[in-house]
């Protein structure tokens, strides 16, 4: 099938060349020309395992191709499946009228007939609205909820669980089964409006989640109990179960969870609807984003010209991006606070203009905890785990390590000489 995948960043990218594997013929459609030229080449604008060179095979295969010139991406497509990642601001708020301001863009190129598939990060509504303000064009629309994961993208496009789909004939199921079958066989259909809002309940709930075990941390913190326990506890009960989004640690971020909560607080407000659940859920994730923080004070009262060693930069392992990552948002904070900042990721080996000035970055994680007072576990690359307790009680000037997922537990927490912190635990004093 002819496919013309609108919106080239980690969406778009992802998207385009697994269709491409599966067979389908593709072209790539973006206004950037930069992003265009640089995929063109097999290269995608930024770090996805496995994506460059799926991206290289597919162009060398002949059917997979870059463009930015509207009318030759869409003139014989059957499909137009709409990838934006949806730009959400410092305070998780989307800015939905740039995806409508793109799609104004190309709404000329679009023949009548051609079906638009909606993947983007949009509000329940979104869909109708355009229907109604193109009601002209003789366009159909449809929407399937983007379910990736940074890190582990190719993966989740390949073989989903099921794959959520609101389409309004029999015509247009039937064309995206098409697209969909070879990807899965658990094609779960819907209204447009009901896989819209498919979306903000699956994040909305999976927010709660995480806020309701983070809230119930810090309240084992301070009465001796430990959260990883109670999390074993919770996870044995069958009407929760072990795949519940129920581990202790760090606060959500990156906007994926929590634009989702302001999409629907935002719906709840139109309608005159209260939802206190949703707006403490959000207000929650933002006292808990503190927790961190609060710990490097706790740990660095009375020492002179602090150094905190922070591991991991990128928002999660497996990817280089930084954008609303809680690492950079710490970094920046400390620095704010006249600590030095020394940092190492596996995938970043430059910093942008302005993070610079911030934060030292190391070649190794050993040359970042050399002398530091606190080390911060924040984004959890493989490559950490490598790492020993040795080396922390060796290299470091004071070895207290923060580690709010619990990630090198394992290693660290029974040390007698590492003053170890975790979300959900009482610290323990090093010997």
């Amino acid at each position: 099938m002819r496919v013309t995948v609108f919106g080239l960043w980690h969406l778009g990218c992802v998207t385009a060349a697994c269709l491409a594997e599966a067979g389908h013929q593709v072209v790539g459609l973006d206004l950037d020309e930069k992003v265009v030229g640089d995929l063109a080449q097999g290269t995608p604008p930024l770090h996805e395992p496995g994506l460059a060179e799926l991206t290289a095979g597919c162009l060398q295969a002949g059917n997979l191709s870059f463009t930015s010139a509207p009318h030759a991406a869409l003139g014989d497509a059957e499909v137009v499946w709409l990838t934006f990642d949806t730009p959400v601001d410092d305070e998780d708020q989307a800015d939905v009228a740039w995806v409508r301001g793109q799609l104004e863009q190309i709404a000329d190129a679009l023949r009548p007939g051609t079906l638009v598939l909606i993947s983007s990060q949009v509000p329940v509504g979104f869909s109708a609205g355009l229907e109604r303000a193109w009601a002209g064009r003789g366009l159909r629309f449809a929407c399937s909820p983007e379910n990736l994961r940074l890190g582990k993208a190719l993966e989740c496009f390949r073989r989903p669980e099921r794959i959520v789909v609101g389409c309004r004939t029999e015509a247009d199921r039937a064309r995206l089964t098409q697209v969909l079958a070879p990807f899965c066989d658990n094609l779960v259909w819907m209204s447009v409006e009901s896989a819209e809002m498919t979306k903000h309940a699956i994040n909305a709930f999976l927010a709660t989640s995480v806020t309701f075990i983070n809230e119930l941390a810090r309240v084992c913190e301070a009465v001796g109990a430990d959260a990883k326990e109670v999390e074993r506890g919770l996870k044995s009960e069958s009407r929760i179960g072990p795949k519940a989004y129920l581990s202790p640690g760090a606060a959500f971020t990156g906007g994926t969870l929590a634009r989702d909560i302001r999409f629907l607080i935002e719906l709840a407000d139109q309608h005159q609807l209260g939802a206190p659940l949703l707006r403490g859920v959000w207000a929650a994730n933002q006292s808990h984003k503190d927790w961190t923080r609060n710990k490097v004070v706790q740990l660095l009262t009375g020492v002179e010209a602090p150094v905190v060693a922070v591991l991991g930069l990128t928002y999660k392992p497996g990817t280089s991006t930084l954008r609303r990552s809680l690492s950079v948002e710490l970094c920046i904070w400390l620095h704010g606070q006249g600590i030095g900042v020394r940092a190492h990721d596996p995938a970043i080996d430059r910093l942008p203009d302005g993070l610079d000035s911030a934060i030292t970055l190391c070649e190794s994680p050993q040359a970042v905890l050399a002398g530091a007072d606190v080390a911060v576990i924040a984004t959890e690359w493989p490559a950490f785990r490598t790492l020993r307790a040795d080396q922390f009680a060796a290299l470091m000037r004071r070895p207290q390590v923060i580690d709010p997922n619990h990630f090198l537990a394992a290693d660290l927490a029974a040390d007698p000489r590492i003053l170890y912190c975790a979300t959900g635990r009482t610290t323990r004093r090093a010997a």
